[in-house]
């Protein structure tokens, strides 16, 4: 309340010296320490008043309960907890996204197996080069996509006509 250091209240025992005297001095501290510890017990029961009608009301419940709503470290991790619990609908989801993975890398082992095995069954170039032409396999047709339109050739096209604006016609009307 009051911040008052030794060398103030040094200060004010010299002022309370020379005002009130030496004689009465002893008499001043006690009248002033008497009413010093009545508001401090005054100070005491008002809080403890104010500590039972909160009590009373039910105000400490909710001030705990704020208090635990605002705790950052607490917040929302016990609604997590109840969510982790074992055989519940997380688990259960584990549980379906493992079997999906397990699935996916199975059937990624087998195309990668059957592309070895496809690879391992045609001769590579080299093997190529070495067999003789009757015995070497026929190469794969490659598919043929006939274009849109026939392409014209400068020779095949029919001479085409200029077409252009037509000629001016002069008017012989002079007057």
């Amino acid at each position: 309340m009051f911040d008052l250091g030794w060398s103030e209240l040094l200060l004010i025992g010299i002022v309370a010296l020379i005002v009130v005297g030496p004689k009465d001095l002893p008499g001043m501290f006690r009248t002033i320490g008497r009413f010093t510890g009545k508001a401090k017990a005054m100070a005491r029961e008002f809080s403890r008043a104010m500590e039972d009608a909160a009590d009373e009301s039910g105000m400490r419940d909710i001030q705990k309960t704020i208090k635990a709503a605002a705790d950052p470290k607490g917040f929302g991790t016990d609604t997590l907890k109840k969510g982790f619990k074992p055989g519940g609908e997380t688990e259960k989801l584990s549980q379906e996204r493992a079997e999906a993975r397990r699935k996916v890398e199975e059937s990624t082992a087998r195309a990668a197996t059957e592309r070895q095995a496809r690879e391992a069954a045609e001769p590579t170039p080299e093997e190529l080069a070495d067999m003789e032409p009757e015995a070497a396999p026929e190469p794969k047709p490659e598919p043929i996509s006939a274009p849109a339109e026939p392409l014209e050739t400068a020779e095949a096209a029919p001479a085409r006509k200029k077409t252009g604006p037509a000629p001016a016609q002069e008017d012989d009307t002079t007057s």
